[in-house]
């Protein structure tokens, strides 16, 4: 670097954390739309991969071996296992894009976002609440994929996910789609209300959603 030139703009992480049905993976790729420079990392999981999906697309698709072999070489900004699964951020890959100067999102849960937090405190870090727990089911049923022992089960754990809402510098929520990207939009932009200002409105919605 020269005298001249001024150091690179590092970039800005976004964490997006949300119960299972809450519209999370619907509502980054909206933004991401709306936003193209926006770089969304790409998880590894064990999972199996869906029909509608692709290896490198949507997942890193790898077996429970493959992924502990990544977990012992230290390879993960984060890891958790979510509905008897692993997902982690691969931490070279987040690095690099920070560092070109990339804005990034980690689309993951909030047992990631505390992880990452830890990691990494200048992120900045979203939580999304779905409007009501009638919402919330109806969205897990409308997926058509799981059985109702599995749909009452995500209900039990997505329950579990929402207490940790006060955890997180924003909130969210997905009553209405658009209104809903455009708080995202604010936020990456810096013009996004922090969870403190919101905490009286969120009230009656937390008190039913974790009842």
């Amino acid at each position: 670097m020269t005298a001249t030139q001024t150091p690179a703009r590092r970039g800005r992480l976004f964490v997006i954390a949300a119960p299972s049905g809450a519209g999370k993976t619907s509502l980054v790729k909206a933004l991401v739309e709306r936003r193209p420079e926006l770089r969304v990392s790409i998880s590894h999981t064990t999972r199996k991969k869906r029909p509608t999906e692709e290896h490198g697309r949507e997942y890193f698709f790898v077996s429970v071996p493959e992924f502990e072999e990544l977990v012992a070489r230290g390879q993960f900004l984060e890891h958790a296992r979510v509905f008897d699964n692993y997902y982690g951020t691969s931490r070279e890959t987040v690095e690099k894009l920070l560092a070109e100067g990339n804005d990034v999102i980690l689309e993951i849960d909030w047992q990631g976002a505390r992880q990452v937090r830890a990691a990494m405190p200048e992120c900045k870090t979203i939580f999304i609440l779905p409007p009501s727990r009638d919402a919330l089911e109806k969205r897990l049923r409308g997926r058509g994929t799981d059985s109702e022992e599995v749909i009452a089960r995500r209900l039990r754990d997505a329950v579990g996910d929402m207490s940790h809402w006060n955890e997180f510098d924003y909130v969210v929520v997905n009553d209405d789609f658009e209104r809903a990207v455009e708080d995202l939009v604010r936020i990456v932009e810096g013009r996004g209300a922090p969870l403190d200002a919101h905490r009286p409105e969120l009230k009656p919605l937390l008190d039913e959603l974790l009842a």
